[in-house]
Order: structure tokens, then sequence, then C-alpha cells
């Protein structure tokens, strides 16, 4: 059996305002509907492959083909890319890639390299590190960056991952963050990290669901980014809007290929030992379960 992709990585989604407050603090009711909509969330990848198609791409022969001919094809969840939550918005892209001559194992190799993080994303990834793997789980650390017109934003995220098993050939993971900071004044003498939930509200949540299939002689790998961010000034919502979906697209296909070029890498293949576990003979998993 096989195991599903796991720790990828859903670059910041951030909500860049021109007069943007200087301080802002997550609210109860913003993680209500937070927690709620990541509720709904479950229960979707839950049904994929009992109630309809398993991969997004299959739901539309011109999105598969696309992919198929090693188009990275991203689209919106909701709406536009967005959704208004009190105090906030939680941003849901989806995208897929094929990876050709790629097996589980070999992707696998890579996405469980949390160590190398820094390498395969980079510039945007700075540091990264293992911080524990127990059977189908891992815990990481990354630090990031991502300067956007005038706004620059450095976090720090600890991130658990849970992978499951469908069959041999299918399964899923979802990686979510169990505490992001954001670092004031990064890389300079002033730097300091902020408390947990406290800042400009770049990111307070991310979540990101993965799945693959094993098919056509390659992997298809779908990603689902999700993240909560503050809420944007509706009188600069009609110049900040378009410039949030347009880093929301370009940041999941960078993810994506770069992924893809990573399994590519011999090199990274051969030296990504971090989180490596056996693949083929692992057992099924029947439910999602966040712990």
């Amino acid at each position: 059996m096989k195991k599903s992709t796991s720790g990828f990585i859903a670059i910041v989604l951030a909500a860049c305002a021109a007069r943007i407050a200087p301080a802002a603090e997550l609210q109860r009711d913003t993680l209500l509907a937070w927690d709620a909509y990541v509720k709904e969330a479950e229960v979707r990848l839950q049904q994929r492959g009992t109630i309809g198609r398993f991969l997004w791409m299959d739901e539309s022969p011109d999105r598969a083909a696309r992919v198929r001919r090693g188009e990275v094809v991203i689209a919106p969840v909701v709406g536009h890319g967005s959704e208004s939550v009190p105090h906030g918005l939680i941003h849901d892209w989806i995208g897929a890639v094929f990876i050709p001559g790629a097996t589980v194992e070999s992707l696998l190799a890579v996405v469980h390299n949390y160590d190398s993080y820094q390498e395969i994303y980079r510039p945007v990834v700075t540091s990264s590190r293992t911080l524990g793997c127990t059977g189908n789980s891992q815990d990481f650390q990354m630090v990031w960056q991502r300067k956007v017109l005038f706004v620059s934003a450095a976090m720090q995220g600890r991130y658990h991952n849970h992978e499951f098993v469908l069959d041999a050939h299918r399964g899923y993971s979802v990686a979510e963050t169990v505490e992001v900071q954001e670092i004031q004044g990064y890389r300079h003498a002033d730097e300091r990290m902020l408390p947990p939930d406290t800042g400009n509200g770049f990111i307070w949540r991310i979540r990101s669901m993965a799945r693959f299939e094993e098919r056509d002689g390659g992997v298809y790998l779908e990603v689902e980014a999700v993240a909560l961010t503050r809420d944007i000034p509706a009188s600069l919502a009609w110049l900040v809007n378009p410039v949030v979906n347009r880093l929301s697209v370009n940041s999941l296909t960078t993810t994506l290929r770069q992924t893809r070029d990573a399994v590519a890498s011999e090199r990274l293949v051969e030296t990504a030992t971090a989180c490596r576990f056996p693949v083929r003979g692992s057992h099924p998993a029947k439910a999602l379960h966040t712990e």
C-alpha cells in the first residue's frame, strides 16, 4: 500500500493593504468561523473517492488534459478565492500537477525531507527543520519571508502533518499550523518574535490538503491551500483583492512546480533522508482524524 504526500507548503496568502493597521489580534469569532470552515473541508475531503471523483482534475476532461500535458492548473475553491468571516478572510485555492516518471516513493523522499525545504522552496522558505516523526505523522518548522509591493512579511510556523492511505494507488494528507508567529524586523538588529495570534495578521492559520494518485506513468498531485488572514478595509478591497489573488495563484503554482522539479532531481531524492517511512505494504486508513 502507498502513503499519501505530506507537508506541502501553503505559501503566504498575505493581505497587503496600502495603509494596513499596525497591529491586529486574532478574535474569537474569527477563529470559530475558521474552525467551522475547515470542518466542512474535512467532510469534502473524506467524500472524495466515495461521492464523486477522487481527484479534482478528473471532474473536468479539459482540466485533466491540461494537467496531463504538463500544465500547472490553479483555481479558486470559493468565490474569487476568498471568503469574508468576522474580522478576517479565508483564502482557499486548489492546484494540480502531473509528475512524469515519479513514484510515490520518489515523491515522499522529497516531501518528507523537511530539513531541505529551504533549498527546495527557495527563496520564500529561508529555514526549515524536522521536529519529529511518529508513524504516519510528522512535525516540522519553517521560516518564510515574502515581499509584495511595499509589504514584507516574515513568519515562523510549526506544522503537524498526518497521512492517510486509501488503497494501493491513492492517498491524502492534511498539514496544518500548530503555531504561527510573525517575526518583526526580520534579519535586522531589532528582530524579535511576536506572540502567536498578534502582529499584522498576514497569516493566522494555514491548512494544506494534498491528494495524489499514481497512474499513467507518473503521479498526479493536487494541493488545496487554505489560509486565514486579517480582513481588508472595504475602501481598499478594490485595490488589494486582485493583488492577493495573483499572489495566491503564483504562490501555489510555484510550490507545485518546485515540488515537481525536486522529485525530478536525483540529487535531492538521494539525499532526502528525514522522515522517510515504508510505503509499500502500509495499511489503508479508513477515515480522516485530525489530532
